[in-house]
């Protein structure tokens, strides 16, 4: 297999790293199983010649110009993390000569996949249109609001979808290069995770600050600080329109446009969010908890949190 990193100046260090280093421990334990795989032959490819990370480090890229079509090119973040920063860096001329090569690429049947902001950069190619998708969760609504036509869901951590994986926020550029490896060889990739002490993970919404999100849009601000104080007594979208100041349906339509999810599904993640909290900070019981948080009994709340988080009481309570 061909793969090609695409390696923009001012990638995110962390998760250039992270996808070599995943891919180069693949190789190198690929000999210890009975059926190795091919090796993956990794090219940092470049649109410019000379290509520096985040933090300063020169990148040895080979231009895009002279490099064959891949199988898979790969899309490492860039270090612009905030939506302002991160608007002001796609809209350079870089990003759109890495556009056209992710198009060709795609012409010619290759893969593609991205992490964290890197998802920004395959999104802008207008390849991920119509296809589901993830990224960093505190981008959701600067994602959804630039492009419309995917389908977001930031609560996973990897999604696939008719040729292109994209993987949420920061140390997910790990969940992106074992899921190349996976593709060859499920036990290769296996052993890679456990070497690199990668633990099985499904989800980011563990790791959401809501009101991180809420912020984006003035009118789910409003409805986010209603929503806080009544977690204990209940959800009611007219009571919930009248803090915000809009009508029902423009509450409905603002949430969804800037979370990608309904009023009540945000005010569940709020109680989730409180749970949780409780559950790493105090030695309540499950059902004094669930009373804190508006719900009659405990066995709705561990439900809840199966549901949302993928975690049980127990686990949450472990990794305190």
């Amino acid at each position: 297999m061909n793969l090609h990193l695409l390696v923009l100046d001012g990638v995110f260090d962390l998760g250039l790293a992270a996808l070599m280093d995943t891919l180069s421990t693949a190789n190198e334990l690929a000999g210890s199983l009975a059926q190795a795989p091919p090796p993956i032959n990794v090219t940092l490819v470049g649109v410019r010649r000379r290509v520096r990370t985040a933090h300063g480090l020169a990148v040895p890229v080979v231009p895009v110009h002279r490099v064959e079509n891949p199988d898979v090119v790969l899309v490492p973040a860039l270090g612009a993390k905030m939506p302002d920063a991160l608007a002001a860096r796609l809209a350079h001329a870089d990003v759109a000569d890495a556009v056209v090569a992710l198009q060709q690429w795609s012409s010619a049947r290759a893969a593609a996949g991205a992490a964290c902001t890197g998802t920004f950069l395959l999104a802008e190619s207008a390849l991920l249109d119509g296809q589901r998708a993830t990224t960093s969760w505190w981008l959701a609504p600067m994602f959804r609001q630039r492009y419309p036509h995917v389908v977001l869901d930031e609560s996973r951590m990897l999604v696939n979808s008719a040729g292109f994986t994209t993987a949420g926020a920061a140390l997910a550029h790990l969940d992106l290069a074992l899921s190349v490896v996976r593709s060859r060889s499920p036990a290769l990739a296996a052993l890679a995770a456990r070497y690199l002490l990668v633990e099985a993970r499904g989800s980011q919404a563990e790791f959401v600050i809501p009101d991180h999100l809420a912020h984006a849009d003035p009118v789910v601000e409003r409805f986010e600080g209603w929503a806080r104080q009544q977690l204990a007594h209940g959800f009611s979208l007219a009571d919930a329109a009248i803090a915000a100041g809009a009508s029902e349906r423009t509450l409905a339509r603002r949430v969804q446009s800037v979370l990608g999810k309904t009023p009540l599904s945000y005010f569940q993640d709020l109680r989730v969010e409180r749970a949780v909290h409780l559950l790493r900070t105090g030695s309540e019981s499950v059902d004094q908890i669930a009373a804190q948080i508006g719900y009659s009994d405990g066995v709705t709340l561990r439900n809840l949190l199966r549901r949302k988080l993928g975690r049980g009481v127990r686990e949450l309570r472990a990794r305190a």
